[in-house]
C-alpha cells in the first residue's frame, strides 16, 4: 500500500486528512508495515531491549552511529544472560558462539573537533583475537563539513532500533533521572549528568526497508566488496525468504509489549548532495507539512532548534489568527562552550523571532509559543535535564522519531533517519492509532512533568489547551517544564552571523568558510611556505658570514662536529649504515629534511645526494607498507580523521597528487608514507610521485649544506658566489611554486571580474539543491 489514506474506503472524521499526510517520494522514502512498534524512552529501555535482542541474532547486524563506543555497557544494572557487559566484548562474544552471524559496524568517520570525545582503536583491544564476522568500519563519504547522524540498529532483517540514541558513553539513563544515580558513570566510572532520549522498535517490513538502508549505507561507504555476502537492494527478497527459518528466534525482546500493533510506519530520510547522488530532503519536507497541517498544537521535544526553514514555517502558522499552539521541549543550555556559542546563539535568535511572530495578536497570544526545558529538583541552580531527543507531534494524528535535530544541518546536511505513524485504517483503526499518538506524547510530556500519562490527557481535556495544562501540572519544588527564554547576548550574535557554517543548509566548500571568517591579508596559501626555505637560506648565509667575522666560531667548534660526522665516512659499510639511519630516522618521525642536509654536509653534493635520494627511497617504500597493512581504518584511529582528504587525494590523483605532497611541506615525510600506503594508491603511483616531488629538494638541500659548510670552513669569494647562487635558487624555485599552486579561488575571482563588463550571470552552485519551502 503505497499510503495510509488507500488503506481504507470508510470516510475519514472531520479532523482527519482526505489522505494521508506521510506520501512515498515527497516526504518519506517508503510507507512499510510493521506487526508491532514500541517507543523507548530514555536508554536504559534501549539499551535493555538492544541487548535482549542481539543475544538472539542470528544471521546479520548492522549497527548504523554517529559515535559508538565499545567501551559502553548496555545494562548496567546487570543481566542474566551470561555474556560480557561491554559493547565490544558482547559482540565479539555473539560472533564467536554463533558461526553464522556477521555484525557490522559502521561509524561516522569524525571531524578532529570531537577526537578527545571518542574512543580510538574500537577494534584493537589488547589480548582479544580479531573475528572476521565483525566487521568495524568509519564512513567518512559525506561534504566537506557534514556527518553521519543516523542512529540505527538492524536484527536479522527482522528488528530495527531507530531513534537518537547512540551506543556510546554518557547516555544511559532511566525515566527518574536521579540527579546522582549510582549506575550513570562513564567507562572511566566518572558520573555524568541525566541524560533523556528516545528510540523507537519496529519489526516486519520496515525492519526489511531499515535493513535495505543499513546495506546500501555499507556499500556506499565502499564496504561492500570486502563482505562474504551481496548487499544491494535486491537483498530484501533474499531476507523476506529467510524469514522463515529465523521465526523461531523471532528477536523481539518479550518483555516490551508494543505499543501498536498492525501498523503503516513512514521512513524519512535526510542525505546531502555528494559526488553524482541528488539530495534527499524527506525529513524538512515531513516537517514542513506537519507545520502546515496542525490544527491544534504541535509538540516538539529536540535539541537543537536552529533550522531558519522550520522557523520560518512556525512564524507563518503563528501569525494566524486561529494557528495551533507549538511548544518546543530543549535543553537550558548547549553542551560545551562551542555549542553555547554557536547552535545556542543561533537558537536564542530564532525563539525570539517566533516571539516577535505573536507581538501584534493581542492579550495572550504569546502563549500560543513556549520553548520549555525540563527542571530536575537536586541539580545546580539554573541547571536542566540534558535533552537529546529528536521527536515531534501534531495533533493526535502524527507521531516522528528519529535522529533530525530541528536544524539546518538535519534538514539538508546531515544523513539522518526519522520512524513516523499516523492516523489511518478504518474508524475503528483511526480511533486506536490517535490514542497511541497522544499517549506517546502525554508520556514524554508526564516523564518532565512527575506525572502520568493519564494525568497530562485529563489535563489536557480539563483546560483545552496544550500549554495550560503544562502550567496546571507544574508544582513547585517537583519536575516541572519550565519556561526557557534563551537570552540573544549580542557578542555571541555578532560573532555568529548566520549559519553558514555553524549550521549549514547546504554543502560548503573550504573555500567558503576562508572568504567567511578569516581575513584576507591572514591567508597564507600553502606554497608561500616554500618561502620560508628561502628566508632560512638567508639568514643561513648570514650565519657563515657571523662564523667568519665574529667570535661565534670560538662559542661552537663546528669544526670538531663536522669532522665527529665525517668519521662515519671511514667507517666499513658507511653507505648501509646511512640509508638504514635514513629508514629508522624517518620511521622516528625526525625531519627528512635534516637527514638530507646531514649528508650533504657530511659527504658533499654527490655521494651525499645519492646516499640521500636511495635512504629517503627506502623510508618511504617501508612506511607505505606499514600503511598498507595497518589499512585506512586502523590508521585513523591512530592519526585521526585528518587523513581521509589526504588519502583521498591519492588514492584519486595518483602520481600528481604524490608529487606535488613531496613538493610542498603539507605533511610529515612518514605520515604521507603511511597516509599513501592505506589509500588504495599503487605502488608504482607512489614510487614515481615520490621520486619527482623529492628529487628538487634533495638536489638543491645536499648542494646548499655542502656549500654553506664549505663557506663556514674554508671562506672564499668563489663559496659565498655559490652559496648566494644556490639562495637564489631555492628563492626562484619557492615564487614559481607559489605561482604554480595559485589557489583557485583567485584565478575564479580574475576570471569572474572579466566576465562582469559582458553581462555574465548564472546561477549559484547548490541553489537548487536545497531549496527553501516558504510556509
Amino acid at each position: 500500500m503505497d499510503s495510509a489514506g488507500s488503506m481504507s474506503s470508510t470516510p475519514a472524521p472531520p479532523d482527519a486528512p482526505a489522505t494521508g499526510l506521510l506520501q512515498p517520494g515527497r516526504n518519506c522514502w517508503r510507507l512499510a508495515h510493521a506487526d508491532r512498534f514500541r517507543l523507548l524512552i530514555d536508554a536504559a529501555d534501549y539499551f535493555s531491549a538492544l541487548r535482549q535482542a542481539l543475544v538472539k541474532a542470528r544471521r546479520s547486524v548492522y549497527i548504523l552511529g554517529w559515535d559508538i563506543d565499545s567501551r559502553t555497557v548496555l545494562t548496567p544494572q546487570g543481566s542474566d544472560d551470561g555474556l560480557p557487559a561491554q559493547l565490544g566484548d558482547l559482540l565479539h562474544a555473539l560472533v564467536e558462539r554463533q558461526p553464522d552471524l556477521h555484525i557490522r559496524v559502521l561509524n561516522w568517520d569524525y571531524a578532529m573537533l570531537y577526537a578527545l570525545e571518542r574512543e580510538w582503536m574500537m577494534v584493537r583491544k589488547p589480548g582479544r583475537p580479531r573475528n572476521k564476522r565483525l566487521h568495524f568500519r568509519t564512513d567518512a563519504r559525506h561534504p566537506v563539513g557534514a556527518s553521519h547522524h543516523q542512529k540505527i540498529v538492524v536484527i536479522d532483517d527482522q528488528l530495527a532500533f531507530v531513534g537518537g540514541l547512540d551506543l556510546t558513553r554518557c547516555r544511559w539513563d532511566n525515566q527518574e533521572h536521579l540527579p546522582d544515580h549510582p549506575l550513570r558513570r562513564d567507562p572511566d566510572d566518572r558520573p555524568y549528568a541525566p541524560f533523556h532520549d528516545v528510540q523507537a522498535m519496529a519489526d516486519g517490513e520496515v525492519a526489511r526497508a531499515m535493513g535495505v538502508l543499513a546495506r546500501r549505507r555499507w556499500a556506499l561507504a565502499g564496504y561492500a566488496e570486502k563482505s562474504t555476502e551481496k548487499h544491494t537492494d535486491t537483498t530484501e527478497a533474499r531476507a523476506t525468504a529467510a524469514e522463515s527459518t529465523l521465526a523461531a528466534s523471532d528477536p523481539w525482546p518479550p518483555a516490551f509489549v508494543p505499543d501498536l500493533q498492525d501498523v503503516m510506519i513512514g521512513i524519512s530520510r535526510t542525505e546531502p548532495a555528494y559526488e553524482d547522488r541528488p539530495g534527499v530532503y524527506e525529513v524538512r519536507e515531513l516537517y514542513l507539512d506537519a507545520i502546515a497541517e496542525a490544527r491544534q498544537h504541535l509538540f516538539f521535544e529536540n535539541q537543537y532548534f536552529t533550522s531558519n526553514v522550520l522557523a520560518e514555517a512556525l512564524g507563518a502558522r503563528l501569525r494566524e489568527p486561529d494557528g495551533p499552539e507549538v511548544a518546543v521541549i530543549s535543553p537550558r543550555t548547549q553542551s560545551g562552550w562551542l555549542e553555547q556559542a554557536t547552535m545556542g546563539a543561533l537558537r536564542a535568535r530564532i525563539h525570539h523571532r517566533l516571539k516577535a511572530a505573536l507581538a501584534d495578536q493581542g492579550e495572550g497570544a504569546e502563549r500560543r509559543y513556549q520553548m520549555y526545558c525540563p527542571h530536575l529538583p537536586g541539580l545546580e541552580d539554573d541547571c536542566c535535564l540534558n535533552v537529546h531527543s529528536k521527536v515531534f507531534a501534531m495533533d493526535d494524528r502524527l507521531f516522528s522519531v528519529g535522529s533530525a535535530n530541528m536544524s539546518n544541518r538535519s534538514m539538508g546536511f546531515d544523513t539522518e533517519c526519522n520512524l513516523s505513524i499516523e492516523v489511518q485504517g478504518d474508524a475503528a483503526k483511526q480511533a486506536q492509532v490517535r490514542q497511541v499518538i497522544a499517549t506517546l506524547r502525554n508520556r514524554l510530556l508526564g516523564e518532565h512533568l512527575g506525572v502520568p500519562a493519564q494525568a497530562v490527557q485529563q489535563a489536557m481535556e480539563d483546560s483545552g489547551g496544550l500549554h495550560a495544562a503544562i502550567d496546571a501540572l507544574t508544582q513547585p519544588e517537583a519536575r516541572s517544564l519550565q519556561p526557557l527564554d534563551p537570552r540573544l547576548i549580542p557578542e555571541l550574535d555578532a560573532v555568529t552571523q548566520d549559519n553558514a557554517v555553524f549550521d549549514p543548509e547546504r554543502p560548503i566548500s573550504p573555500d567558503e568558510i576562508v572568504d567567511a571568517y578569516v581575513p584576507r591579508s591572514a591567508r597564507k596559501p600553502v606554497p608561500r611556505r616554500m618561502i620560508g626555505l628561502g628566508v632560512l637560506a638567508v639568514l643561513l648565509v648570514a650565519f657563515a658570514l657571523a662564523w667568519r667575522f665574529t667570535p661565534l666560531r670560538e662559542w661552537i667548534n663546528l669544526n670538531s662536529l663536522i669532522a665527529l660526522a665525517r668519521s662515519v665516512d671511514k667507517l666499513p659499510f658507511s653507505p648501509l649504515i646511512v640509508m638504514t639511519t635514513f629508514v629508522v630516522a624517518g620511521m622516528l618521525m625526525v625531519p627528512i629534511t635534516v637527514l638530507i642536509a646531514v649528508a650533504g654536509v657530511v659527504f658533499g653534493p654527490l655521494n651525499g645526494g645519492l646516499y640521500a635520494a636511495v635512504g629517503v627511497g627506502l623510508s618511504a617504500l617501508l612506511g607505505f607498507g606499514v600503511g598498507h597493512w595497518l589499512g585506512h581504518d586502523a590508521l585513523r584511529d591512530l592519526l585521526g580523521p585528518r587523513i581521509n582528504n589526504l588519502s583521498r587525494r591519492f588514492a584519486q590523483r595518483g602520481i600528481a597528487a604524490m608529487a606535488v605532497v613531496r613538493l610542498l611541506p603539507i605533511a610529515p615525510f612518514t605520515i604521507v608514507n603511511v597516509v599513501a600506503g592505506a589509500s588504495h594508491l599503487r605502488l608504482r603511483d607512489y614510487l614515481l610521485g615520490t621520486l619527482l616531488g623529492m628529487s628538487p629538494g634533495i638536489v638543491l638541500t645536499v648542494v646548499f649544506s655542502h656549500n654553506l659548510a664549505e663557506a663556514i670552513r674554508h671562506p672564499s669569494l668563489e663559496t659565498v658566489l655559490v652559496l648566494v647562487a644556490v639562495t637564489v635558487a631555492l628563492m626562484l624555485v619557492a615564487f614559481g611554486l607559489q605561482k604554480l599552486f595559485r589557489p583557485r579561488g583567485q584565478e575564479r575571482g580574475r576570471a569572474s571580474s572579466q566576465r562582469k563588463g559582458k553581462g555574465a550571470a548564472g546561477p549559484r552552485q547548490g541553489e537548487a539543491a536545497v531549496k527553501v519551502r516558504q510556509a
